[in-house]
């Protein structure tokens, strides 16, 4: 005997209690399964109407999730490709700008944590934050070994 088809509400419910989700995230997984005449918007424009879809918490969640590994460009790339736009996004950068260079001096002592004695050795640890999305100015401070207060 077959498990019972779940309904399109039932999945969204399902997914979005595992994580939080974007609207275009979630739309696309849900239309995997839409039938013919399931109408996907509306049940997104439900979903948020009852506070259980929300761009503001899947944007913490995803950088909460990403921001002690990563830098401000590739969190923001990120926000971007699941539809965080406008002004939203733009708040988005400004906090995650207060805290980039403690974050990027964070993960070069985590994965080096003493400074390079040859130029080398610096290069590899500058490349290796500057591919993480951090700032030219965040991986000059946190490869010198710059004090965490600033």
């Amino acid at each position: 005997m077959a498990a019972p088809q779940l309904s399109l509400k039932a999945r969204a419910l399902r997914f979005l209690s595992l994580r939080e989700h974007s609207r275009q995230e979630l739309g696309r997984k849900l239309s995997k399964y839409a039938e013919e005449g399931d109408d996907i918007d509306a049940l997104l424009d439900l979903l948020e109407k009852n506070n259980w879809l929300s761009q503001e918490r899947f944007s913490e969640s995803l950088i909460h999730r990403r921001a002690g590994r990563y830098g401000n460009s590739r969190i923001v790339a990120e926000l971007q490709s699941h539809g965080v736009q406008g002004e939203a996004l733009q708040e988005l950068k400004s906090t995650l700008a207060d805290t980039e260079i403690a974050r990027a001096c964070d993960v070069w002592q985590r994965k080096f944590g003493t400074v390079a004695a040859d130029p080398q050795e610096r290069n590899k640890q500058m490349r290796f934050l500057l591919q993480r999305g951090f700032s030219q100015r965040a991986v000059m401070k946190a490869v010198k070994g710059a004090d965490f207060d600033d």
